[in-house]
Order: C-alpha cells, then sequence, then structure tokens
C-alpha cells in the first residue's frame, strides 16, 4: 500500500505558515505553524500526528491479538 501526503510551508520559520494534505482527504489544507508546533496556537503539530499514528497502529494491532485468543474487545482505548 502507497499512500502521500503534502507538507506546504510559506515564510519564515516563526511568522510562516503550513498546510497538511493527505491522499485519503482526511487533511485536506490542515494549518500548522510555528505557534501550533511550540506554542498553544491552534492547529497541528508534527509530533501530535506522529502521536495519533503509533496509537492507531497499536491499538488495532492489541485488537488483532486479543481476538486470537477468543477475546473480543468492544473498545481499545
Amino acid at each position: 500500500m502507497n499512500r502521500r501526503a503534502t507538507a506546504v510551508w510559506e515564510g519564515t520559520l516563526k511568522k510562516g505558515r503550513g498546510q497538511l494534505t493527505t491522499q485519503s482527504g482526511i487533511l485536506t489544507g490542515t494549518p500548522y505553524s510555528f505557534g501550533s508546533r511550540f506554542e498553544q496556537d491552534n492547529g497541528a503539530n508534527p509530533e501530535e500526528l506522529i502521536a495519533v499514528a503509533l496509537a492507531g497502529c497499536f491499538t488495532m494491532s492489541l485488537a488483532s491479538e486479543t481476538e486470537k485468543t477468543g477475546f473480543i474487545p468492544e473498545r481499545i482505548k
């Protein structure tokens, strides 16, 4: 499976702005900035996106492994 995503940055580090877009369309022009990464501004940040990707993979894997033991998980959080 191949998936693509793009990140576009315009401007300087502290005053610039960026947009994230994924092939699936779940992120389309999602804003990110210095402020959303290092301060409390609204918008996405790379660490948050990596964390949620890992959490998604982990919960799917855990569901698979528990199902193999005969337990059917209802919700993994």
